[in-house]
């Protein structure tokens, strides 16, 4: 899978993406693979492994609230181009998807300003015929585009795991090592592009995947 508990590590998948899994039963999990791009040097990618799980709620004013196991989140951030070490450490980050619109005046109070509040939508594709879930951030912008891929989901314990092994807040890890952990993310993959619905792309299909009422959503 993508996060191991037991040994407390990653592994690397041969793409970037995202994914989400909700169960009926009002359990989350996610996971994030994504490179984030270097000005100064395009060709070393930075690379950020996340990945956390917990409860999520539907509020009454229709925002969907996902709260983490603080003790389990996990995040691991590496830059193949420079140094021998990647950082390893915990990861907690509620989120809130809201849906709906609100209007605050400027600073100027000479106008209306239009904001986008982070929302949600769950609907089946009118293109690819699988159910979809589109998320945005709290500016409006969107998030890539989720398809399903499992009915069941595939997820870990919906409990907290982190007590089956004590790890440090914060740790550095050593990359010449041939520990799935620790060895430097691979800059050719932070570098790829992937066709979303290219079937040889679903990297997450054996992985652990996530879900929303039961269902896996992938994008990478």
């Amino acid at each position: 899978g993508f996060y191991d508990p037991i040994n407390d590590r990653f592994k690397e998948p041969s793409l970037t993406g995202i994914s989400y899994s909700f169960t009926d039963d009002g359990f989350y999990e996610e996971a994030y693979y994504r490179a984030l791009s270097n000005p100064t040097n395009p060709q070393c990618p930075e690379g950020l492994m996340q990945w956390q799980h917990g409860t999520y709620s539907k509020e009454s004013n229709g925002s969907l609230v996902l709260t983490p196991f603080a003790v389990d989140g996990r995040q691991l951030l590496s830059s193949p181009c420079s140094g021998d070490y990647s950082v390893y450490s915990r990861y907690n980050q509620t989120e809130v998807f809201r849906v709906g619109v609100f209007f605050s005046r400027a600073v100027d109070v000479t106008s209306l300003t239009h904001f986008v509040l982070q929302s949600y939508r769950v609907y089946n594709d009118p293109f690819h015929h699988v159910l979809r879930l589109d998320l945005y951030q709290w500016d409006g912008t969107p998030v890539n585009t989720l398809y399903l891929i499992y009915k069941p989901p595939e997820m870990l314990p919906t409990t907290t795991i982190n007590p089956i092994h004590k790890a440090t807040a914060t740790g550095r890890t050593k990359r010449n090592t041939d520990d799935a952990t620790i060895e430097p993310l691979n800059k050719n993959v932070l570098l790829k592009r992937a066709d979303p619905m290219n079937p040889a792309n679903l990297w997450w299909i054996g992985l652990i995947m996530t879900s929303l009422g039961g269902i896996a959503l992938f994008f990478s």
